[in-house]
């Protein structure tokens, strides 16, 4: 039998699974949604005959309850085989998904069970919670878009572009909260804030008099160097494992200049070794203007540092 690429999706209802699974069929997956993985086999059978499939991708939830106590004896059995089996694991705040079902007026699978969606949600996260342990990607989506999902997993598993695993660098303001599912969050904090800086206030971390002002101070230097030997030695391991994508976030306090400035200066040395990076802002207000500042600057055939 050949090896296979088989990616298993998982978790909440109402977290993006379907999403996920259209963006993985987009791709050129094999994509079968509710399959009680007792059947997997019979699938990893059928590619023999069938050369051309060679990655599959399989939608398991609540749905299939007597999957659930099976779960890790059945990808134990997949991975002794000799396949390559990952597991997405769609995770979501409970106030976010009971929003979602009430404005799909769509029934949660749990609610004729337990009374009321919240209460699904509840018993949902306790039934899969081992499930969500096993996970190699966890994916919190209560804050992102089905866009930025799709993006996500394109990124992570599409590999017409570079064979690299895909880097999220991204720039946020703790007044705000952490990243949900970021692997990594560096505290800019630390470091000197252009904010009391009158004619820097009003500008972003993308600017080159706010990342002039920023290279003036020796700690800034520091923390880049710091960061950038942290990184360089821990995103090869995480290759290694097969990892599909790893997020690693800057924050400060309002997410608009040392972490937007540390954002832009890790993805371009990335980039520059090889990974396959892209940046992104969580204040919106900033990524808005950043995107002005790049298209002024393509016009005009200057590119930001």
């Amino acid at each position: 039998m050949n090896s296979e690429h088989i990616v298993i999706v998982t978790g909440l209802s109402g977290s993006g699974k379907t999403t996920v699974i259209k963006a993985m069929e987009d791709l050129g997956f094999f994509c079968v949604d509710n399959l009680p993985l007792p059947l997997l086999d019979k699938i990893l059978y059928l590619t023999e005959t069938h050369a051309e499939i060679s990655r599959i991708c399989i939608g398991i939830d609540v749905r299939e309850r007597s999957m659930l106590e099976s779960f890790a004896t059945e990808v134990s059995k997949v991975r002794d085989m000799g396949h390559r089996l990952e597991i997405i694991y769609l995770d979501s705040s409970e106030d976010a998904i009971v929003r979602r079902y009430s404005e799909t007026r769509r029934r949660h699978p749990l609610e004729s069970v337990t009374g009321s969606v919240r209460e699904g949600v509840t018993r949902e996260h306790a039934l899969l919670a081992n499930i969500k342990a096993m996970a190699d990607w966890v994916i919190d989506t209560t804050d992102i878009n089905i866009h930025e999902l799709t993006s996500r997993i394109l990124r992570a598993y599409d590999r017409t572009s570079s064979n690299r695993m895909a880097v999220e660098v991204i720039s946020f303001g703790f007044r705000d909260g952490v990243p949900r599912d970021a692997s990594y969050v560096f505290d800019c904090r630390v470091l000197k804030n252009p904010h009391f800086v009158d004619e820097l206030r009003p500008l972003t971390g993308a600017h080159p008099e706010v990342l002039e002002f920023l290279e003036a101070t020796p700690e800034w230097h520091e923390f880049i160097r710091h960061t950038w030997a942290l990184l360089e030695f821990s995103l090869p391991l995480h290759e290694l494992e097969c990892r599909p994508i790893v997020t690693v976030a800057f924050g400060c306090t309002g997410g608009r200049h040392r972490s937007v400035a540390a954002a832009e200066k890790m993805t371009g040395m990335l980039i520059q070794a090889g990974f396959a990076a892209r940046v992104g802002h969580r204040n919106q207000e900033v990524a808005d203007e950043i995107a002005s500042l790049r298209a002024g600057r393509e016009n005009s055939g200057d590119t930001l540092e």
